[in-house]
């Protein structure tokens, strides 16, 4: 093999002068300079890649022990691991001798004008994680926020999917239910049902409360803890008004609802109780 000698001599013979001597130098001297600082910037990036894979899984492991969101899961997850991501390859390139400082202020100018364009979808992303860390509602709940109402199918770091009684989809931006209030009607075991009856005043009052009081008892999907209530309530224009009241569990709600005010309609009649509907008597006096 030739030397860099040889290669000179070469060149003579050729009539070309050719000096390998000192490009040769050059070559030695930038790979000696520089091969291990780049050996050392993938061994950096490598090692700092498997350690940031590592403490991804250990993070999402123990969040999902602590019955985490999925969605909370994910996102924790991919946060942490790009943002060890980027301090690795910063170090990386530091290691070769490039000057980082001029990168950082590229991209702190560049995150600035993200943030400013994207201000309301990372709105959303941080609703997200409020819904997601302080819980008021999770997947399979019955809520009204946002401007709907309805089961709860998804949580996302953007939206939350909410499907209504008629079996419709309402995606409703995050931010939009953290911004208001949320009611959450399964957060609790029970609930109760209310409905506003009226009778006749010629009506017995007593009897009506024992006939509402005996739909209650007879329904399969009330509960006795708390005690029902039938109570007067209010001396309407046509009628003595009640509130009928009773407790059931949350996931029976909607079809004791409907059950219960259809038997006090049937329980009143076959009491012969009449419902009246509101009336007008005019009176005409007849002049001379």
């Amino acid at each position: 093999m030739a030397d860099a000698t040889d290669i000179n001599q070469m060149g003579e013979n050729l009539g070309v002068s050719l000096d390998v001597n000192k490009y040769y130098d050059l070559a030695i001297q930038y790979g000696a300079e520089y091969g291990l600082k780049i050996i050392g910037a993938i061994i950096i990036f490598y090692v700092g890649k498997m350690v940031a894979n590592g403490l991804r899984t250990l993070i999402e492991k123990a969040l999902k022990h602590q019955n985490v969101e999925v969605t909370l899961i994910e996102f924790a997850g991919s946060a942490i691991y790009y943002g060890l991501m980027a301090v690795v390859l910063l170090a990386a390139i530091s290691n070769i001798g490039i000057q980082t400082t001029s990168f950082m202020a590229i991209l702190g100018a560049a995150g600035l004008a993200i943030g400013l364009a994207l201000k309301d979808t990372l709105s959303n992303i941080g609703s997200a994680v409020v819904i997601l860390v302080f819980r008021p509602f999770k997947v399979g709940d019955y809520i009204n926020a946002g401007g709907a109402e309805g089961v709860v199918d998804r949580i996302s770091l953007f939206t939350t999917t909410i499907s209504p009684v008629d079996n419709r989809m309402i995606i409703v931006p995050n931010s939009a239910i953290t911004a208001g209030n949320i009611t959450n009607f399964s957060s609790k075991a029970v609930r109760r049902v209310d409905h506003a009856v009226g009778i006749g005043y010629e009506e017995d009052i007593k009897k009506a409360k024992e006939v509402m009081y005996g739909v209650i008892e007879k329904s399969k999907h009330t509960i006795s803890d708390p005690e029902p209530l039938v109570a007067v309530t209010d001396l309407g224009d046509s009628s003595v008004n009640f509130t009928v009241r009773a407790w059931v569990n949350s996931a029976d709600y909607w079809t004791a609802y409907f059950e219960i005010i259809e038997e006090v309609k049937y329980a009143l009649d076959e009491a012969g109780i009449s419902i009246p509907f509101p009336q007008m008597d005019v009176h005409m006096d007849k002049g001379e």
